[in-house]
């Protein structure tokens, strides 16, 4: 994990590559409790036999807004700022799902720091590009702009 000493560091770092998460793996279990959480059961995410037959691959696919929730656990161990008291999801402004994500493969997440802009009550608001990257495949499972709001701890 990246840690950054201040916001003003931060700053400094927009437009690079801030890091790269750890793998993890898109299990059938997430994917059924992600179905469960969302009341979103079409077959091909779970169905396993039926993928089986009609699938490519012959594997259920996780939803897109599965892999587009994993955003936040990846971020955090990609980095840390010094001082931060509590941070927001502030939404995002484009967000593709470039390839599908079969049950059991690793994905991980390339951060990029796009643009930083002062806010109210002394926070920072961070523009980044996500890059979902899944092992062995050349094409990004996703790719989102994203969007985050950081406060400082009280002096």
């Amino acid at each position: 994990m990246r840690v950054i000493e201040s916001f003003d560091a931060m700053k400094g770092l927009t437009g690079e590559e801030i890091g790269v998460s750890d793998w993890i793996e898109v299990t059938q279990d997430r994917i059924n409790t992600f179905a469960e959480a969302t009341g979103d059961f079409q077959w091909i995410h779970v169905d396993e036999e039926r993928a089986k037959k009609e699938l490519p691959g012959g594997k259920c696919i996780a939803h897109g807004y599965l892999t587009l929730s994993l955003v936040p656990q990846l971020i955090y161990s990609i980095y840390k700022i010094e001082g931060v008291a509590h941070g927001l999801n502030y939404g995002s402004n484009k967000i593709r799902f470039t390839a599908p994500v079969p049950a059991g493969s690793r994905v991980r997440a390339r951060y990029k720091l796009m643009k930083t802009e002062d806010v109210r009550n002394h926070g920072l608001r961070l523009t980044g590009e996500v890059t979902m990257e899944m092992e062995g495949s050349e094409r990004p499972a996703c790719v989102a702009e994203v969007m985050s709001v950081v406060y400082p701890e009280a002096a």
